[in-house]
């Protein structure tokens, strides 16, 4: 890429130098460096005191001293950045009932998420008056397409407390104990950015929560969350196994970043954490006591969130067209709405901007990614800011020009056409803008950086599905989801590398394979770049490395 043409320099005069000694030299027959060679190269990597010092033959490596790994046919690439996820929350879903529909869970009917919740108070030996939680329900791929109602998790437990959060984290559903605790009745109010529902021709709530009226009940639930440090090191866990070398929290509160840190000190943190505190909520108070940009062990504050809107799958996304079919007691001309409104955006967006603080806005629907692009263009920044938009499913052409004026980055959900790409085209979206979302072409032929997410523990942070979904677009049923929006395979490597490294101002430490860089790796089973992109699945992580060290090996 254009961005990187003086490291490239750099690295390859790297390879006539000599030197004696290291801690690790890795080698393989198939090294992609992420520098714009779309080739393996047959080459030997030196590391030493977490960087990559040297780059040559096999033949040299053999004169330098330190401990050797040669991996054969297996690819050597630079570790996978996560672009977009929330760290603390995946820690947390380690500690709830997992009621998601295949292939991530096994619930494909409110009966069966019911016996799972059932099977999850035995298990957990809950108490009477504890809280029951669970994580990923999806109306989308439930038989009964809908959400569960107060009245289904009644019958679950009245003794328990239940709260269940909808796969988008957009939405969650509640029983009446839990309604109760939270203090939500018939007279309670929507709050701004939310919706709490209600039963037809009624104003009792059926337990089911939008956006920001979920955040009593949510608030209130995940009090009851234990050992979150030992949360925390599963977590990484999963990272490292997915070949994640930098992941990132992204809607931290104070709480997760103290957390976080205080995981670190405890050496529950073996891979970089870049956390973007929630912008919007008063943040401006103790805006001078955050040390932005810079890390405190392994976690550094990256910058701040915005959140202009919901999610496309729960249909809450702000759109400039109706949904295809419009959700819950809501008319044919329903557009989503947004969770602040412009005045907000544009507020935050110029103080932020003023104070060289980075911003991440997430924005799913056009009519939320016009908010941010009308905020960014009245800020009228001069500096590198790399303002990232989150999400990004239907951004329009003419939106993407003015995104590459302002040097807006796109970070695609790219996943979404597997896991939702069928309810997309069939329920919200209509076929029309189905086939773009995500448009990483249109993006591509513009030469925008942009990268692409997984929104874990939305979906798993699976990079090498991610990948796949990049390159295929296949849906559920097996169905392309826009063609033309299909990108090759070194490209969707560069949105997952070097691009996300650029994005998280960090480009000059990570995301490509130099010397001087952090010896963050990751090990793949076979060269990707050989496979047919139909067949990038087959791939499996063999072994990742975060700042020289193995923090994942699949024989162990």
């Amino acid at each position: 890429m254009r961005y990187f043409f003086i490291l490239l320099f750099l690295s390859s005069c790297s390879y006539d130098v000599k030197i004696n000694e290291a801690d690790l030299i890795l080698s393989s027959n198939k090294v992609i460096l992420m520098t714009g060679d779309h080739e393996a190269q047959p080459l030997s990597i030196a590391i030493k005191n977490e960087n990559i010092i040297w780059i040559g033959s096999h033949q040299d490596a053999k004169d330098i001293k330190g401990k050797q790994i040669d991996y054969g046919d297996h690819a050597i690439l630079p570790g996978f950045i996560d672009a977009h996820g929330h760290a603390s929350y995946l820690a947390f879903a380690s500690q709830v009932a997992n009621i998601a529909s295949p292939p991530v869970g096994k619930i494909n009917t409110i009966e069966e998420l019911q016996t799972a919740l059932k099977r999850f108070i035995k298990d957990s030996n809950l108490q009477a008056g504890e809280w029951v939680m669970g994580l990923g329900y999806d109306d989308s791929l439930l038989k009964e397409r809908r959400h569960p109602t107060k009245d289904d998790l009644d019958a679950v437990s009245t003794e328990h407390p239940i709260y269940l959060i909808h796969v988008s984290a957009h939405l969650g559903a509640a029983n009446s104990l839990g309604l109760s605790l939270a203090g939500i009745n018939s007279k309670t109010p929507n709050p701004p950015g939310g919706k709490i529902r209600r039963y037809e021709n009624s104003t009792e709530p059926n337990g089911v929560f939008e956006e920001t009226a979920a955040y009593p009940v949510q608030q209130l639930a995940m009090s009851a969350y234990k050992d979150p440090i030992g949360s925390v090191k599963k977590a990484m866990d999963i990272y490292a196994m997915h070949g994640i070398t930098t992941a990132q929290d992204g809607a931290s509160s104070p709480e997760t970043i103290a957390l976080m840190k205080a995981a670190d000190q405890q050496g529950m943190i073996n891979l970089d954490i870049i956390s973007y505190p929630i912008g919007q909520n008063g943040l401006d108070e103790n805006i001078d006591s955050i040390n932005f940009g810079k890390y405190e062990g392994r976690v550094k504050i990256g910058g701040i969130k915005l959140i202009l809107d919901g999610s496309p799958q729960g249909k809450t996304a702000y759109l400039t067209e109706p949904y295809y079919k419009p959700p819950h007691s809501e008319s044919e001309s329903y557009k989503g709405y947004p969770l602040i409104p412009q005045s907000e955006v544009s507020k935050w967006v110029k103080k932020y901007a003023e104070l060289n603080i980075p911003i991440m806005a997430h924005a799913n629907g056009d009519a939320a990614a016009d908010m941010l692009i009308k905020a960014v263009n009245d800020a009228e920044i001069t500096s590198d800011h790399r303002t990232i938009m989150i999400h990004a499913q239907t951004v329009r052409e003419d939106q993407l020009d003015q995104m590459e004026e302002l040097k807006i980055i796109p970070s695609y959900f790219s996943t979404h056409t597997f896991y939702w790409g069928d309810w997309h085209r069939d329920s919200v979206f209509g076929e029309e803008r189905a086939m773009r979302i995500s448009p990483t072409k249109s993006t591509l032929n513009r030469k925008m950086p942009f990268t692409v997410h997984n929104d874990a523990p939305v979906v798993p942070p699976d990079m090498i599905r991610l990948l796949w979904s990049t390159t295929n677009r296949e849906t559920r049923s097996g169905k392309v989801l826009g063609e033309e929006q299909k990108i090759s395979t070194y490209a969707a490597l560069e949105a997952m590398t070097i691009n996300a490294a650029y994005q998280h101002f960090e480009d000059d430490i990570k995301g490509s394979i130099q010397v001087g860089k952090l010896a963050d790796l990751v090990v793949l089973s076979e060269d990707p770049l050989k496979l047919e992109v139909n067949d990038l699945l087959k791939l499996r992580v063999v072994a990742t490395y975060s700042h020289g060290k193995e923090i994942f090996n699949i024989k162990k």
